[in-house]
């Protein structure tokens, strides 16, 4: 029976998957900024790199570009195109169209963030095989965690999409109310600057920020010293967030266009 239900669920999320594929494609700005920033700016760490005592941290120049190039494709090819995208489909009432049809809510939500996040996960698996060959990152001790980390940032980056788009207007100022995400993720989540280098108050405070576990989980599979305790307490924070972020998306997801 259960099997019955979900066929027709699962066409209907795989022909709007497509459709929002196609749709990406069309957005030349979009797919340029998902394509080419993640890959692009974690060479504009790498200067700042040499003053720090990677070693300490158990880290290499390989392993902090890897994490920087899938924290920033978390970002960039998740997070602030979703926005874009949930909010350009409201605004052209295209939400409020799928609604009177058989999709569901929660349908209409996964359908349209299913392409952004297929795109995450392929550039994380590029740029992980990139580092690794090129850059000398290492194979993952615990590939697992790696896993873990970068499955919780894609969703993660999905349901805070959706709760920014909540409070957005319009599809200009979709990038600047993505920005204070972008930028307190960049600075305190071990993306731009690894965690390992900030001080050590700041950093525990900096451990609870959305996209903080997700990135630990990702350098802690790549480098083998993160714990059992840490890797629980670094998955119960991105939980929470994610139960936090869920709940307020069904709170206050706006579908149609705010006037």
């Amino acid at each position: 029976m259960s099997a019955l239900v979900l066929a027709p669920a699962g066409r209907r999320l795989r022909a709007l998957a497509r459709a929002e594929l196609t749709l990406l494609g069309r957005n030349r700005s979009a797919v340029t900024t998902a394509l080419l920033v993640p890959l692009a700016l974690p060479f504009t760490v790498r200067p700042a790199l040499d003053g720090m005592d990677l070693q300490r941290s158990g880290l290499n120049t390989g392993t902090v570009m890897l994490t920087a190039a899938i924290g920033f494709s978390f970002l960039f090819s998740v997070y602030t195109g979703l926005v874009s995208a949930f909010v350009a489909r409201r605004e052209e009432l295209v939400l409020k169209r799928l609604r009177t049809g058989e999709l569901g809510d929660v349908e209409i939500l996964l359908g349209t963030a299913l392409p952004a996040a297929c795109l995450g996960l392929a550039q994380s698996l590029v740029l992980t095989f990139g580092c690794v060959l090129f850059l000398d990152a290492g194979a993952p001790r615990a590939p697992y965690l790696t896993a873990l980390g970068v499955l919780a940032g894609l969703v993660l980056c999905a349901a805070l999409a959706a709760l920014t788009a909540s409070f957005t207007r319009t599809v200009e100022s979709a990038q600047v109310t993505a920005l204070p995400l972008v930028f307190v993720s960049m600075l305190g989540s071990g993306i731009a600057i690894p965690a390992g280098a900030l001080p050590d108050r700041f950093a525990s405070v900096c451990a609870l920020l959305p996209l903080s576990p997700a990135i630990r989980l990702v350098s802690g599979g790549f480098t083998g010293r993160l714990s059992a305790a840490e890797a629980l307490a670094s998955a119960a924070v991105a939980l929470a967030w994610l139960t936090a972020a869920v709940f307020a998306v069904r709170r206050w997801f706006r579908w149609e266009p705010r006037r």
